[in-house]
């Protein structure tokens, strides 16, 4: 037994010897048994030293990425940033108010984004036309889902919808981390066309549309 409790003791003196000061201040460095777990050979951001293929420690931004003092060209016009951009949050620089309109010239290039978008993010709940008849609902995945050509919905501020398409409402989620902001833009825009086919007549066509109609 003497033999155990001497082993014992020298091991709790070790143990302290090691570990039992942690906390305090010393002059020398403590003893570190993995020191590369906190000490470690590191490279100065965007300094030069080939370790990348551009020759800089860090690699570029990946394309498509702005930094918040980088100007982003929409339309014709220029934004900074992303907070308080109305393109970036469907609401008036400065205000709560939500724009009414689309900042993206309505294309037939961002129409065809925007059903393809749609067809992907959109109709497995609100359905092909909108109607709330996607699959979640026949499966009863999701008891109510919104007619996307309900009036209430119609006379949102396209703003506001992408307010919605961004963060959700109600049991629907935010599909921001899904869908990059312009494709947002680009599925309201296709969401009115549909409105538009829908809630439409004759009288708004232009002359030679309802010609062709007769």
């Amino acid at each position: 037994m003497r033999y155990f409790f001497l082993i014992f003791a020298v091991l709790v003196l070790l143990v302290l010897g090691v570990a039992g000061r942690r906390g305090d201040l010393f002059r020398h460095r403590p003893l570190q048994i993995f020191p590369d777990m906190k000490r470690q050979l590191k490279l100065r951001p965007q300094t030069p030293n080939g370790f990348f293929a551009s020759g800089l420690s860090s690699q570029l931004p990946p394309p498509g990425t702005i930094a918040q003092s980088q100007p982003k060209r929409v339309g014709d016009q220029e934004v900074y940033g992303f907070e308080d951009v109305p393109v970036n949050t469907g609401r008036v620089s400065g205000a709560t108010n939500f724009i009414e309109l689309n900042p993206f010239p309505v294309t037939a290039g961002l129409l065809a984004r925007g059903q393809q978008r749609f067809t992907i993010y959109c109709a497995p709940c609100h359905g092909q036309t909108g109607e709330g008849n996607g699959i979640t609902k026949k499966i009863g995945a999701m008891a109510v889902v919104a007619n996307l050509h309900d009036k209430r919905i119609v006379e949102l501020p396209d703003g506001e919808i992408f307010n919605t398409v961004s963060y959700g409402k109600l049991n629907m989620q935010g599909y921001a981390p899904q869908i990059v902001v312009e494709d947002r833009w680009a599925i309201i825009a296709y969401l009115r066309a549909l409105q538009l086919s829908r809630l439409g007549a004759v009288a708004d066509l232009t002359p030679e549309t309802r010609a062709k109609l007769k």
